[in-house]
């Protein structure tokens, strides 16, 4: 496992190395000038002069690989610049917006693994009835539709007509009940589906036609499908959080949620580079991190993938 894991860190590196240049080549080749954008931004005249001390100011006049590669550096120290709009640190305003977006994926994924594992189990044990095809003809439904119509759908039902929850931001206790369940109606979807397949295939195999002859009881059985239908779940599962975290950035501006979404998307409105780029370097982050743990539980449970 040392030798697997060691492996697994030094292939990180380079792809790390990758998502930041690509980051910063794309960024970089807006047509819109930042210096004007955050001049204009602050309501100040853009003139030639002005836009030339704002380019000095933002350090814009150095040469692109130089200002690459300190970018790269100041971001292993954990200094992400400062925003081109309010002059504010980056760290500092993601730190503020990430807890509310993480405090959001965190419910939407607890409903998703509750509602997800329940459902999947009643339609595996009750396969084939009037229960089971009607659940499997909602979650098709359910994997349509996108994320921001149901927002919608969900603020004009429980927020204007029945008046339960806020439309919006976090004035309340109850407000993140509905943009978490938008956000997490995808996930539900596949993984109900997911968990339903898998206990279905297992329900044919030896070992449950072995232990029904030994006497073993239904629900002992149930328990032995459901724990063997679980590694391909958990795997989904575990790129599923970071999609999480990042699939927020429409629901957050559905629902007004002060979250890291909301953050980038401001920023991508007023050209505010060093943002944008902290963000992206943080999701491919997170993703990097979720599917090395991933295959690192994987790994220690299926001593096969250390071999391949």
């Amino acid at each position: 496992m040392k030798k697997y894991i060691s492996r697994r860190l030094i292939s990180l590196l380079p792809i790390l190395l990758g998502i930041t240049f690509l980051a910063f080549v794309i960024i970089n080749l807006s047509p819109s000038n930042p210096a004007e954008v955050a001049l204009r931004v602050n309501n100040i005249v853009a003139t030639e002069e002005a836009i030339a001390s704002k380019t000095i100011e933002l350090g814009l006049d150095k040469p692109f690989i130089e200002r690459y590669f300190l970018w790269v550096i100041n971001s292993l120290k954990g200094d992400f610049g400062t925003s081109y709009v309010n002059r504010k640190d980056v760290l500092g305003l993601f730190g503020q917006a990430l807890p509310n977006t993480l405090k959001l994926a965190f419910v939407a994924l607890l409903i998703t693994i509750v509602f997800s594992v329940v459902v999947g189990v009643l339609c595996a044990i009750y396969e084939g009835s009037i229960g089971d095809k009607i659940t499997r003809a909602l979650v098709f439904l359910g994997t349509a539709m996108p994320s921001f119509w149901i927002g919608i759908l969900l603020i004009w039902m429980f927020a204007v007509k029945i008046k339960i929850f806020p439309t919006s931001g976090m004035t309340a206790s109850n407000a993140v009940v509905l943009p978490s369940i938008t956000l997490s109606l995808g996930y539900i979807s596949t993984y109900v589906r997911l968990i339903r397949n898998n206990m279905v295939q297992n329900k044919h195999e030896n070992y449950v036609y072995y232990a029904r002859i030994r006497g073993l009881k239904e629900s002992t059985i149930i328990k032995h499908i459901f724990k063997n239908s679980l590694q391909t779940s958990i795997t989904a599962l575990g790129m599923s959080i970071p999609k999480l975290i990042a699939g927020t950035v429409i629901v957050e501006n559905i629902f007004a949620w002060p979250g890291v979404g909301r953050l980038c998307v401001t920023a991508i409105y007023n050209r505010d580079f060093p943002i944008i780029q902290a963000y992206i370097l943080l999701m491919a982050i997170m993703f990097v991190v979720c599917n090395l743990l991933v295959d690192v539980a994987s790994a220690s449970i299926d001593p096969r993938m250390r071999k391949e």
